[in-house]
């Protein structure tokens, strides 16, 4: 068995969490249940290289999500705020196959309270890295902003493509799926809803 402890590519709270020796054993075994060789030259390492894929795209289920968090105050600070065009990477639960698409992430502080700009990109990054869908994803999301920094008004919308849809199944390569979680005033007040809306749905250059 492969020592995962003394790898330093395996990030700290998957090597705390999870059970790498039975997901290197789980995936040998899979190997020969659809009929394939584990011990050929193309296959042998495969079970560690995908112990350690599953190490860093599972991270999220065991890193403490207020690490990435860090919240500075300025005063008068009231107006909306835009981080678009966040990429994630997922994997569906059903299947466990990616989902992978832009997250856009809009909010009106509260007492000048914001967010890092990249800590927005990381809370998207952590959330993402489990089992999800995409649905809870983008709630999760709009919930973690509004705990952060008690912000009046929150929208989070997220566009993906779901590999389930596009390799396996239906089979629909080039489909999308949009999702959306209003929070506040993003979902009570329509003119507060439609300014965060078209912040997002913004031209492009």
């Amino acid at each position: 068995m492969y020592d995962y402890d003394s790898d330093f590519k395996i990030p700290e709270e998957s090597r705390k969490g999870m059970d790498l020796q039975k997901i290197e054993q789980a995936v040998r075994m899979i190997l020969e249940g659809i009929g394939e060789d584990p011990d050929r030259e193309g296959l042998k390492d495969t079970p560690q290289r995908v112990t350690r894929m599953y190490a860093e795209v599972f991270a999220g289920l065991h890193r403490d999500i207020t690490q990435d968090i860090k919240v500075f105050t300025e005063k008068g600070n009231d107006e909306m705020i835009l981080i678009g065009d966040i990429p994630f990477y997922s994997m569906c639960e059903h299947h466990l196959l990616p989902f992978h698409g832009k997250a856009h992430v809009v909010y009106i502080p509260k007492d000048g309270k914001i967010l890092g700009l990249s800590k927005v990109a990381r809370i998207v990054d952590t959330l993402s890295k489990k089992p999800q869908l995409q649905e809870r994803l983008t709630s999760e999301i709009a919930d973690k902003i509004i705990e952060a920094v008690d912000a009046n008004s929150c929208c989070v919308v997220i566009e993906a493509e779901h590999l389930c849809m596009t390799m396996r199944g239906i089979k629909k390569p080039g489909s999308r799926t949009v999702t959306s979680a209003m929070r506040g005033g993003c979902r009570t007040d329509a003119r507060t809803r439609n300014e965060a809306l078209a912040l997002i749905n913004r031209p492009r250059n």
